[in-house]
């Protein structure tokens, strides 16, 4: 019996032999095993979608359940629900909309999903780490921290505005058409981007963009960005530049480096009108250009110069050999979503018990560790905890109408029961070099608090 890693392997052989290959038959390959694999993949501690129904109410009878489901959308009758809208903290003002999609239809977007990776992943360049397999967002910081070196070199920080729901579906078809022409996988993936999303009550149907949190969503960007982004980069502009120049994206988050100002300018002119033809367009107040050369390079002018990518700040300090060194801290949105999150659940929970309690902040202090645990960032961390701590104190102050305890009563009562995690760094630069090379296969995690 073929298994499902065999033939996504011959998958990758076909598409690797030839890149300009257009595959036109690939539905054959999802039967009951693929979809149950499918299964095996998704989250099963998601929130439901508008059907209500969990993966512990699908998993029940499931064989039959999955017998239909290929019939139907390999028949063309499947239908594709409406995605659950809810909208998530971003930032101090701001709220991310998330679609949460039926369990089942997850699991089909997933089976889709594993036949379209093999293709792409034959084809995305090595700038690009989000959303992909064997890679995650300490990768892209690790190159990223590689690539700038001791010298340094312009920043060019770009934000894209609502990148996934301003992305066109006529170029993204336009973009498949290249490498997928399978009438089944095409079909379900426009009943997909037409599906809709459900809010207070009502259905609306968006003209652009994909679902910010579906399963499929991650993959159709990256094509999508490769094609507007990675490539022309690669292939237009680093020939036209007078030195060297760099990209390194992580799904719509990305910067790139210049040797020369004049590049970096010439760069930064460009970006708008590119993504502009494709729908896309730029933030001007969070975009901006960076000199970020070394302080041995430029003198004191080179000291304070920051900027922001995938959660830290970027900046330069001294190795414990005095030599001036790219470092990294946990940048300031960040450090304060995180601790928001930690007061709203403790607002919402204080009336709990203090172990209900400090497991659940074990959960979410180990989880910035997780995260934001990388060489350099070891301050960052304990101002965390120390804060964590500090806001822990005070909300179960609020639950008693006595006067609050002083700071002596609560370590000895609370903290020396219930200490929080000590902070440690998950992510040296040595595990990082050894996951570049090949040699580190462990997972990574994901941001804390998103």
């Amino acid at each position: 019996m073929t298994t499902v890693s065999t033939k996504q392997a011959q998958i990758a052989k076909l598409a690797r032999e030839d890149q300009q290959r257009c595959l036109l038959s690939l539905n054959h390959h999802i039967d009951v095993p693929w979809l149950l694999e499918a299964f095996d993949r998704t989250r099963k501690d998601a929130a439901p979608g508008v059907d209500g129904v969990t993966a512990a109410d699908y998993a029940q009878d499931i064989g039959p359940k999955l017998e239909q489901l290929i019939n139907a959308a390999k028949s063309g009758r499947y239908f594709a629900p409406p995605g659950r809208r809810v909208h998530i903290a971003k930032g101090a003002n701001e709220t991310r909309p998330i679609s949460i999609g039926a369990f089942e239809d997850k699991v089909l977007q997933r089976a889709v999903q594993m036949l379209l990776e093999p293709i792409y992943e034959q084809d995305f360049l090595s700038c690009s780490f989000g959303f992909r397999p064997g890679l995650c967002a300490h990768d892209g910081l690790e190159a990223l921290w590689s690539l700038i070196g001791k010298e340094g070199c312009w920043i060019v920080e770009v934000d894209l505005r609502k990148y996934f729901d301003t992305l066109q579906r006529k170029h993204l078809r336009t973009f498949l058409d290249q490498r997928v022409r399978d009438g089944v996988v095409r079909r379900l993936i426009d009943k997909w981007l037409k599906a809709g999303i459900w809010e207070k009550g009502a259905v609306s149907y968006p003209e652009a963009g994909t679902p910010q949190g579906g399963v499929l969503s991650p993959l159709l960007s990256n094509v999508y960005l490769h094609e507007v982004l990675d490539s022309w980069f690669e292939q237009v502009v680093k020939p036209h530049l007078r030195g060297k120049a760099f990209l390194v994206r992580y799904a719509d988050d990305f910067v790139i480096g210049c040797e020369h100002r004049d590049d970096a300018e010439r760069v930064n002119a460009v970006l708008p009108k590119r993504f502009a033809r494709f729908g896309l367009a730029v933030n001007e107040s969070k975009s901006r250009m960076v000199d970020f050369r070394s302080p041995q390079q430029v003198g004191d002018a080179g000291k304070g110069r920051t900027f922001d990518f995938l959660g830290f700040t970027h900046y330069w300090g001294r190795s414990r050999r005095g030599n001036a060194t790219v470092k990294r801290r946990t940048a300031k949105d960040r450090l304060s979503r995180s601790l928001k999150s930690v007061t709203d659940w403790l607002s919402d929970n204080r009336h709990r018990a203090l172990g209900v309690q400090s497991e659940t902040l074990h959960r979410k202090v180990s989880g910035h560790y997780n995260y934001y645990g990388i060489t350099g960032n070891g301050r960052q961390l304990h101002r965390f905890r120390r804060a964590v701590e500090r806001i822990w104190k005070r909300q179960l102050d609020r639950r008693t109408r006595g006067d609050p305890s002083t700071w002596e009563q609560f370590t000895s009562r609370v903290l020396a029961r219930h200490p929080l995690p000590t902070p440690k760094i998950i992510w040296s630069i040595k595990r990082l070099a050894d996951r570049r090379a090949g040699k580190e296969t462990l997972p990574c995690f994901l941001p804390a608090f998103t």
